[in-house]
């Protein structure tokens, strides 16, 4: 199955790990991403410690877990190639709308662009059921 495919048939949880570049890791909950036509992956992130991680160290990994059980979902290995503000194309991939006001006071938003370095099944080290 492709990936673009996978997640938007796919329902599941994800955790989006970075580590600032002296080797502190986060991890936090994050949509699935937004896959692009070129195979590359975006995340909509406003300025917290995630993406002030990606600042310093590019590389990131992506956990989805699908429901259900079985451990089951993947394992995305991931390097920041690049970030964006334009709003308009903000808007035009944002999946949850808030009020204007909320949305504002919540502080600048971000879509930062991955390619994938690498696919795993959620558990093991065979071959994933998606591919890019």
């Amino acid at each position: 199955m492709q990936l673009a495919e996978y997640f938007r048939t796919t329902q599941g949880a994800g955790i989006l790990a970075t580590a600032h570049r002296d080797g502190e890791v986060d991890a936090a909950v994050f949509a699935p991403p937004h896959v692009l036509e070129d195979g590359t992956l975006a995340f909509i992130m406003r300025d917290r410690l995630t993406h002030k991680n990606l600042q310093s160290n590019p590389n990131a990994h992506y956990l989805f877990m699908e429901t259900g059980g079985y451990f089951r979902g993947v394992r995305l290995f991931l390097k920041k190639i690049k970030e964006d503000t334009d709003p308009r194309l903000i808007q035009k991939l944002v999946r949850r709308h808030l009020p204007p006001d909320e949305d504002r006071a919540r502080g600048p938003k971000f879509i930062v662009y991955f390619e994938i370095v690498r696919i795993l099944p959620l558990v093991g080290t065979g071959e994933a059921l998606v591919s890019p």
